[in-house]
């Protein structure tokens, strides 16, 4: 895999190579071959306004959700949201690709191995069982590597076995392949932060003086439909401003609408508008009764508002404050110039892979990648895989800590 500089050509609310509209024109018409059936406009079903759409997809493989949902500050943003999120589903299925099925003990001796050890494994595995294994470039290192397929595809089939439940985490789709990995990172790392945050019960420090018009206006919607929205700093050590947007429905006092949004970007802003947007995207997508987590749900309205938020009081206290200015930024013009700061963050934080799988599917031609980093927390999402830095985290790492110098 060969990644090569790629100018940025549209920055607003986002940073794409394309405009919203432009992208929209090259994947409207890709809908069916990815099987995709219905795109609606959910926006109306809450009280913000800000858009927010559904993509269905009902041939999605078993194991997988057939609803995707798409968020962005304007309504064709979150339109092609919602299509980028069934093209990355489509595409991050196996469809036709064989993976090689063997034993760890089988592929002793290998140099070009990823151990699943290092992917954090819930207690108890098995690994004397055979799993499949799929090729991923490093491009950290330079080179090809296998890889356990659990943390390439989503779903897996349960007769490869199950190393792990699949995810969706690292799953990027982009006008380039640049584009996609450079998203496909910024979604690790912010799960990352946000498993840290889990993991010590801390919710970063709130975030104040911020100048920036759309962020302006998003806040001023919430506020305006009597939604409190808190912004957190959970950055991480590894510098990629991570904002957490935290929504209150102080009107209605619905447990299941206290809602998070996180986002992750070099640049703040763009952190805190993606954060704020999924954080409506969250509400919608709740009020449509179309979430996957819908155990969460249930449990929220049995504990009642008051109780939820003293459970999670975390991002709901008052407490430290950053200045938006304070936040660091890095920003190039450039998403080559992103996916070199970015690794380079990463190895400061002592991680020696990046793994790139390319998921580009020939009958739809958009680039899909799936982006793994060994080493880098899931917990948030998944209670059963807690790995060192989580660990190291309970004893001495802060939220919305300074990154290292770049």
């Amino acid at each position: 895999m060969k990644l090569s500089s790629c100018r940025k050509r549209y920055q607003q609310e986002t940073h794409r190579t394309k405009s919203p509209e432009e992208t929209y024109a090259i994947i409207r018409n890709l809908v069916v071959p990815a099987g995709i059936t219905r795109v609606a406009d959910i926006t109306g079903l809450d009280r913000l306004g800000i858009p927010v759409f559904s993509c269905i997809r009902p041939d999605a493989a078993d194991g997988s959700i057939s609803v995707y949902n798409g968020k962005g500050a304007t309504e064709m943003a979150a339109r092609v949201s919602a299509i980028m999120e069934g093209l990355e589903r489509y595409s991050a299925e196996l469809h036709d690709r064989v993976p090689v099925v063997a034993c760890v003990e089988q592929l002793a001796g290998r140099d070009d191995l990823i151990d699943p050890a290092d992917l954090i494994l819930p207690k108890g595995v098995n690994l004397s069982f055979p799993i499949p294994w799929f090729p991923a470039y490093d491009i950290m290192q330079d080179r090809d590597l296998l890889i356990p397929a659990h943390a390439i595809f989503h779903p897996v089939q349960r007769t490869m076995g199950e190393l792990f439940r699949t995810s969706t985490n690292g799953i990027a789709s982009g006008n380039t392949l640049e584009e996609a990995v450079f998203h496909g990172l910024c979604e690790i790392i912010e799960r990352d932060a946000w498993s840290l945050a889990e993991a010590v019960n801390k919710g970063g420090p709130v975030i104040t003086g911020i100048e920036n018009q759309t962020i302006l206006s998003l806040l001023n919607r919430f506020s305006e439909a009597g939604v409190e929205i808190t912004l957190r700093d959970i950055s991480s050590d590894i510098g990629l401003p991570t904002v957490a947007a935290v929504a209150d429905d102080v009107s209605l006092r619905d447990p299941t609408l206290l809602c998070i949004g996180m986002g992750t970007h070099a640049v703040p802003e763009i952190a805190i508008l993606r954060a704020l947007t999924e954080a409506a995207q969250s509400r919608a997508t709740q009020i449509h009764g179309a979430r996957e987590d819908t155990h969460d749900s249930h449990m929220k309205r049995q504990i009642g508002y008051e109780r939820t938020k003293r459970l999670n009081r975390k991002w709901f206290e008052n407490g430290e404050t950053i200045e938006f200015s304070e936040m660091y930024a890095y920003r190039s013009e450039d998403f080559l110039d992103d996916i070199t700061y970015t690794t380079e963050q990463l190895k400061r934080a002592g991680i020696s892979h990046v793994l790139v799988t390319d998921l580009t599917r020939p009958e739809i031609g958009i680039p899909v990648v799936r982006v793994i980093v060994p080493g880098l927390e899931h917990y948030a999402m998944d209670p059963d895989r807690i790995g060192d830095r989580c660990r190291s985290a309970r004893r001495n790492y802060l939220p919305g800590s300074k990154p290292a110098a770049a």
